[in-house]
């Protein structure tokens, strides 16, 4: 590869680094914990467990009923990286607004979770689409595995600087460990917006007209009934579709539900931030090796093996009763899971006509979402 594909390449990957502290640090760490213990203070347990459920069921549908639509318009207007950035900042900005949320407040809380849910879902359409302009077709499976590693780096190094933060909160000039946790939403935020200049700049995309039109959304709606046709007649295409509605909906359901559920079973939270944090680690390099190992052994039966160990550790993480089964749990899970996501979108790439990619992969979106929200 040239250099001006290398750039490209890390450009788009870092958008991962960027993101990536919204679905570590704010997703799947602090927000199902703040929101259990202080906007939804004195609330029974399963009921806050609901109220964290439903949110993110509203953010799923939101995108999944939009993304078709938006990934079509992006296609014929070729500005995949103006909606990628238009969802990235409107995520950032909601996520740092958390920090202004006071105890009690669990109706403003859910609203910006909400809204800044779906700014990360929303731009990951685009983000994904952009994989096919980056990469060459036979390092897919290496760059999409790259953008998924670097992602469990920069969110677990920002992770752990909020969670060392909150621990030692005095160390920090903070009163107590709630103004730290406020904190650390606002530097999630920050560190969205700052990681994404990469994109802006590295990643080069050609405009198809000049402005953003009305005749945009006209073609993008016909482009979607014809593309809605040409994917039910593709069988490779709809069975994988299928497939992948079934298996990221356990997947999903494990990254957003997994501390609520820990925190149910009455684990303490520094035990769960822990474990998170060692998923996160473990992730990093696990996501490069699956990414060597779709393109020696194929993605299939990468794919394949990665969900066998997924359903085994879901039936067992019913049964857990101890802390150091929760550590297991997520150390393997840690193993397995960027490596499935990464040669999910990459083998999905593989399926598509490039000059549709947005479109294409807001229906791999929807089916994520839509599968998040049965979850």
């Amino acid at each position: 590869m040239g250099p001006v594909n290398k750039r490209a390449i890390f450009g788009w990957a870092m958008y991962d680094w960027a993101n990536s502290a919204f679905a570590t640090a704010v997703m799947a760490g602090f927000f199902p914990i703040f929101f259990k213990e202080f906007w939804s203070a004195g609330v029974d347990p399963s009921l806050s467990t609901a109220r964290l459920g439903v949110a993110n069921s509203v953010a799923g549908v939101a995108v999944a009923l939009s993304a078709p639509l938006l990934g079509a318009i992006a296609d014929k207007g070729g500005v995949r990286k103006g909606f990628l950035l238009f969802f990235a900042y409107l995520g950032a900005v909601m996520t740092a607004a958390l920090c202004l949320v006071a105890q009690g407040r669990w109706p403003w809380a859910i609203a910006l979770y909400v809204l800044a849910t779906v700014g990360f879902s929303g731009g990951n359409i685009f983000y994904d689409a952009l994989l096919t302009q980056v990469a060459p077709e036979d390092k897919t499976h290496f760059v999409s595995a790259l953008g998924y590693s670097l992602g469990y780096l920069g969110g677990g190094l920002l992770f752990a600087m909020d969670v060392v933060m909150v621990l030692n909160p005095r160390v920090f000039g903070f009163a107590d460990a709630t103004g730290a946790l406020r904190f650390a939403f606002l530097s999630v935020g920050v560190w969205w917006m700052v990681f994404s200049l990469p994109l802006l700049f590295l990643v080069k995309e050609g405009r198809v007209s000049g402005e953003f039109e009305v005749k945009m959304v006209r073609a993008g709606l016909a482009q979607l009934v014809e593309t809605f046709r040409e994917a039910r007649s593709l069988k490779p295409l709809f069975l994988f579709l299928l497939a992948y509605w079934l298996y990221i909906d356990g997947v999903n359901t494990v990254v957003r539900m997994a501390v609520d559920y820990g925190l149910s079973l009455g684990f303490k939270s520094q035990d769960l931030i822990l474990a998170l944090l060692l998923t996160q680690f473990v992730g990093f390099p696990s996501t490069i090796g699956f990414g060597y190992l779709g393109e020696r052994v194929g993605a299939k039966v990468t794919i394949l093996f990665a969900i066998g160990v997924y359903l085994a550790l879901s039936l067992w993480g019913a049964f857990i009763h101890s802390r150091w089964e929760f550590y297991l749990v997520a150390l393997v899970i840690g193993l397995v899971q960027g490596g499935l996501q990464a040669l999910s979108r990459s083998y999905y790439a593989g399926l598509i006509p490039q000059d549709k990619s947005a479109e294409y992969f807001g229906f791999y979106n929807m089916v994520g979402k839509f599968a998040a929200v049965l979850g």
